[in-house]
């Protein structure tokens, strides 16, 4: 007789294996899901980043988002090679404007943000005057655009790092990097191997942000 060990918590691919069906198509549920239950973000990064075929899935998987209007806001840079040393460059060009005071030297390790991962994705979002779909809709399909991306460079075995800072909001990071006037920079993308794979990370309880409404009963006379 076998019997569950209680003392033991349930991983996410066992909670994820009992709540489907045992068909193909709920084989098919369970490893999508396991992706996306399993994902977190990873720091640092290393080589090999994703290969050309692979980069192009990933910008297949953003471009699935939901877009209100079809406005398609999305808008990504990719930065690797030898490009990340320019961008290091302006990084540290930013520090020093921020502290004019202090020699450039006490800035120069911000260059090396630039090489903390093989592939960098700058991320923009193309803002448009609609009626109907307001800016907020807009910025949110490019979140949702990078969260596909994030899961899908998880399921192709990468790792990835969603990194903002008062650099992305910079006007001459935007414009170094070639963003038109409409579009608006929202952090970046760092994209490779993870170099010290962690423990699953302890996700919160779904009881703390999830709740059921239910409309107020009329008043009995």
């Amino acid at each position: 007789m076998i019997t569950a060990d209680l003392s033991r918590p349930e991983t996410e691919s066992e909670r994820t294996a009992a709540a489907t069906p045992d068909t193909a198509a709920g084989s098919k549920a369970t490893a999508a899901l396991e992706v996306l239950l399993s994902r977190q973000s990873q720091w640092p990064l290393t080589e090999p980043g994703p290969a050309d075929a692979e980069l192009d899935l990933i910008f297949d998987a953003a471009l699935r988002a939901p877009d209100h209007g079809n406005l398609r806001p999305w808008r990504f840079v990719t930065i690797r090679g030898d490009a990340r040393g320019q961008l290091g460059d302006v990084l540290v060009d930013l520090a020093c404007a921020r502290s004019p005071g202090e020699p450039r030297s006490v800035h120069a390790h911000r260059r090396q943000k630039a090489y903390a991962a093989p592939l960098v994705i700058a991320l923009g979002a193309a803002l448009s005057a609609h009626p109907k779909v307001p800016e907020v809709e807009q910025l949110l399909a490019v979140g949702a655009a990078t969260m596909n991306m994030l899961n899908a460079i998880h399921a192709l075995g990468y790792g990835g790092f969603w990194s903002t800072g008062p650099d992305s909001y910079e006007a001459q990071l935007h414009d170094a990097l070639g963003f038109a006037p409409n579009e608006r920079l929202l952090g970046f993308l760092f994209v490779g191997t993870p170099k010290n794979p962690g423990q699953e990370t302890a996700r919160p309880s779904r009881r703390d942000h999830v709740r059921e409404w239910l409309p107020p009963q009329p008043a009995k006379n």
